[in-house]
């Protein structure tokens, strides 16, 4: 990857990490994850007749990603219920590149060589560390967020490989992400406004300002994937944003006051190491 596409990857993970806490801290998270989700849909809706549309062969992927992103936020929502943000997310985020990586090898001949398998297995010691709680019994909140967060590890893997291949194949990579988001951000929107009927001031009215903020940056964050994706190796691309873990980690410490030992520090950071080793080798 060139270092713009890199200096915007890194970016991207920030960005990401950032609109994850705003979920994690937010007193109603479903309407704090509605309203990031939703709003984007008042400016796609008209860029979606000023950007060329996307080629017929990337509608599949399309219609795939918007399920799997559905999955996605109830795996997400449910683990934020159960766990923290430190340890939550880099579970979530750091196993996509395997996938990424395994998928990007069957699906679109993306091979790895021998310092990029190594990352991937620092990586999973990384995830192995983060899940491990020594001799002390896991309670089943926990034991529920870890799993909630490795299913919503294969939803990222999943939709991370789909928009790939489906930027790849649709010619205008602006139109794919602008048509993605429709079919991602719309349907979500629809059900959060079914499901707030009758008391929408009440429902969103306090998570507005957050949601806003989320908006912003969580739309920026995938744009900038996709846009990544279509240019670099899937799994170059993923591991590179999943760096976003160490942030993450920091994030849930020093903002949200969250127990942070040095275990998941080192944990964190050997994810990070493994993920760099991936994207560099």
């Amino acid at each position: 990857m060139t270092g713009g596409v890199i200096a915007a990857v890194l970016t991207a993970a920030l960005l990401h990490a950032s609109w994850n806490a705003l979920v994690k801290a937010g007193g109603d998270r479903f309407a704090v994850l509605a309203l990031t989700i939703g709003l984007p849909v008042f400016a796609l809706v008209p860029l979606a007749f000023l950007v060329p549309p996307p080629a017929p062969p990337s509608w599949p992927f399309i219609a795939a990603s918007g399920a799997i992103h559905w999955l996605y936020f109830a795996c997400l929502l449910g683990a934020y219920r159960h766990g923290d943000l430190s340890q939550v997310y880099p579970i979530a985020r750091g196993t996509a590149p395997l996938l990424v990586a395994l998928g990007g090898w069957l699906a679109a001949g993306e091979r790895l060589n021998a310092l990029e398998l190594a990352g991937i297995a620092i990586l999973s010691v990384g995830l192995l560390s983060l899940a491990w709680r020594g001799g002390a019994r896991r309670g089943a909140a926990e034991t529920s967020a870890m799993l909630l967060a490795l299913a919503t590890s294969l939803a990222i893997g999943s939709y991370s490989l789909v928009d790939g291949m489906g930027a790849r194949a649709a010619g205008s990579v602006a139109g794919y992400i602008v048509w993605d988001f429709l079919a991602i951000d719309l349907p979500f929107f629809l059900f959060a406004l079914w499901r707030g009927r009758g008391h929408w001031r009440a429902a969103f009215g306090p998570s507005l300002k957050a949601g806003l903020v989320g908006a912003v940056i969580s739309s920026a964050a995938y744009g900038i994937v996709i846009w990544a994706m279509s240019l670099a190796p899937m799994a170059h691309v993923v591991a590179l944003r999943e760096t976003s873990v160490v942030m993450a980690a920091l994030i849930g410490a020093l903002l949200l006051r969250e127990p942070f030992g040095r275990r998941r520090v080192v944990a964190a950071c050997v994810v990070a190491a493994g993920a760099g080793l991936l994207q560099f080798g």
